[in-house]
């Protein structure tokens, strides 16, 4: 018979017989978004992703083999790896139109944007940091949101300096932003212990190199490429390095594949969602010192 573990606050509970862990499930401690482990299974997966495990049914029997490490506070492969993502080709869609919307009616952006960002992060898993999530809240810093989302008008108030202006202070309203978001990451409904230390100057330098570079058609993907590494390096706190893996022509290829299938319209769903798989993907957990 079976044996199963699950994650409890980044460590692993168990094995309990599959009598004992079905009274956890009917208990509530074993949760449908709980991360679970029974032999045979390749890595860790969430209660409700396993076949007749959660809502009824037997679990599946599987042939034996061991658990993962989650030696240093991570899941399989000594604490570190990549991230991954399950987002639904029309939830992901449908979310993205009305952040959009809601960003270029600015009074509602603080609002949205909270709604998007805990969506994104409910749907992305981390190794070691079970129940992904984000905590910010609407009014935490409603002023850069709402003028982010105002500075996008600025090309149409006739001044022939807005433009400039208005992208010097949307790079400073995106590094506020980001050490907002980082603040914010949280697992098990705890806020982790990470911060954005990247400068404003650092950043607005990055964001203005990444519209300049747009000249040269594809050195773009190279910049932004060199620019999750650096948002990477800068963030702190955490006891693994958190890397950046894709490379400017990864970049590139998808980029011109997703604008490509895009423009056909109907793919837009699916692009997307293979789009945003990817570049989560991209990002990876490490130990420190092994890179």
């Amino acid at each position: 018979m079976a044996s199963w573990f699950y994650a409890s606050e980044g460590k692993q509970q168990g094995p309990y017989p599959e009598g004992q862990f079905r009274d956890l499930i009917l208990q509530g401690i074993v949760r449908p978004d709980t991360l679970v482990w029974s032999e045979g299974m390749a890595g860790w997966q969430k209660a409700a992703e396993i076949p007749g495990l959660i809502g009824g049914g037997a679990p599946p029997m599987v042939p034996a083999g061991g658990p993962p490490t989650m030696g240093g506070g991570g899941y399989a492969g000594g604490g570190g790896g990549s991230l991954s993502a399950d987002f639904s080709a029309f939830g992901l869609l449908g979310r993205s139109i009305v952040f959009i919307i809601g960003m270029l009616l600015v009074i509602p952006a603080p609002w949205v944007t909270v709604w998007f960002y805990k969506y994104i992060t409910s749907h992305i898993q981390v190794p070691g940091r079970p129940n992904f999530g984000f905590a910010g809240e609407p009014m935490d810093i409603w002023w850069a949101l709402m003028g982010n989302a105002l500075l996008t008008y600025a090309g149409a108030t006739g001044i022939s300096y807005a433009p400039l202006l208005a992208t010097i202070a949307n790079a400073f309203f995106a590094w506020v932003i980001m050490r907002w978001i980082v603040a914010n990451l949280t697992s098990n409904g705890e806020r982790l212990p990470i911060s954005f230390q990247g400068s404003a100057i650092g950043y607005v330098g990055w964001y203005l190199l990444m519209l300049i570079s747009t000249i040269t058609i594809i050195g773009w993907a190279w910049v932004l490429a060199y620019w999750m590494r650096w948002i990477c390096r800068n963030t702190e706190g955490t006891r693994r390095e958190i890397v950046f893996t894709g490379s400017g022509w990864q970049v590139l290829w998808r980029t011109v594949v997703f604008s490509l299938a895009c423009s056909f319209i109907i793919p837009i769903p699916w692009m997307l969602r293979w789009y945003g798989r990817w570049y989560v993907s991209q990002f990876a957990l490490a130990p420190r010192g092994s890179l």
